[in-house]
């Protein structure tokens, strides 16, 4: 529906595309009846009855904004469900781990021994199908991210000290097919971590790739989980060529822990101090991000008179014989079932 000529516009009475509102209809800019421009090709002189109506400036289309908008709504509020309980799952995993591990530490006795190691067995399996439980929310850190969860990562060879040991570097980057030679940031002389970590994170932000610090003031390097498959063998940096990246182990890894070391076990309850503490952060941010998704799904629909526009459109498009408003209702229709148009209607 993009192609809707919202200037004033010349339509020769029946003519294909010609409707009550007079708006003749494309299934694309620049296509049959439009310039790539949008405005009106000069009518024929032989065609002289004419009609001119004026319509509002050229907006989105609303028909694929509500479907869009009720689409992302569906996803946000899937991906907070699903993180919310695996961590509410993980936070009581943790809870009773950090209580036997309290015991295990008072009391060696077998019986704590045996429990123990079934909470360990129970979590570890828990944060190793995370991906499958948690959706797209969560990352190895138990981390929580409204908008997908984001690997983190290093490059070979780009860090604090070397940056700033050098004059002046341009670094040149690109990642797989993106990017390029304009992809490029100056480290100067005398900067500090934080800059040079904002210049990298200006630089690579078109490619989808972010650069901050960690805790240690270390570049640390995010980029989408689900896509770091494609980005990790395929960052390049000029006079260097390709680099190698590491991905960050999980916070938590509970079955590399010695049990019967008093010290790991110390550790091990630091470690599951530590996540419990970030996975209610977490449940915070997905609740809150639940909560915000719900309450954008009681805004106002979009209006009838704009409704009414859209079915006007559509039924003048499809009564056309003409192949660019065929193929403008075929593309926008790929994937719509009735199931889908209910669901769909079921959020409002």
């Amino acid at each position: 529906m993009e192609g809707l000529l919202r200037p004033t516009v010349t339509t020769p009475a029946g003519a294909p595309g010609a409707h009550a509102g007079g708006g003749a209809v494309s299934g694309k800019p620049g296509a049959q009846g439009t310039s790539a421009t949008g405005r009106a090709h000069a009518v024929p002189p032989a065609l002289s009855d004419q009609r001119t109506v004026s319509r509002p400036p050229p907006t989105s289309s609303p028909l694929r904004r509500g479907i869009g908008m009720h689409q992302n709504l569906q996803g946000e509020v899937a991906r907070a469900q699903q993180a919310l309980d695996y961590l509410d799952r993980v936070a009581s995993q943790l809870e009773s781990l950090k209580a036997d591990l309290s015991a295990r530490l008072s009391s060696r006795g077998a019986q704590q021994a045996r429990e123990l190691e079934a909470r360990i067995r129970q979590l570890t399996a828990a944060l190793e199908g995370r991906r499958q439980q948690a959706g797209d929310g969560v990352d190895a850190q138990l981390d929580f991210d409204a908008t997908g969860a984001r690997q983190r990562f290093r490059i070979g060879g780009l860090d604090i000290a070397s940056l700033k040991a050098g004059g002046t570097q341009t670094l040149g980057f690109s990642v797989g097919s993106a990017g390029g030679p304009q992809l490029a940031a100056t480290i100067e002389p005398g900067m500090t971590p934080e800059e040079i970590a904002q210049r990298l994170d200006r630089t690579l932000a078109p490619v989808k790739v972010r650069a901050g610090l960690d805790q240690d003031r270390e570049l640390v390097f995010t980029t989408r989980e689900s896509t770091f498959g494609q980005v990790k063998d395929a960052i390049a940096v000029t006079g260097r060529g390709r680099v190698d990246t590491s991905a960050l182990p999980p916070s938590l890894a509970p079955k590399n822990w010695e049990l019967g070391n008093p010290d790991a076990l110390r550790q091990g309850l630091r470690e599951v101090v530590q996540a419990l503490a970030r996975v209610r952060r977490s449940q915070d941010a997905a609740s809150l991000a639940l909560s915000a998704a719900m309450a954008r799904n009681t805004q106002p629909a979009i209006p009838s008179a704009e409704l009414a526009m859209i079915a006007s459109d559509f039924t003048a498009t499809a009564a056309g014989h003409d192949y660019e408003s065929l193929m403008a209702i075929t593309s926008a229709l790929v994937g719509v079932s009735r199931e889908r148009v209910h669901a769909l209607l079921g959020l409002r």
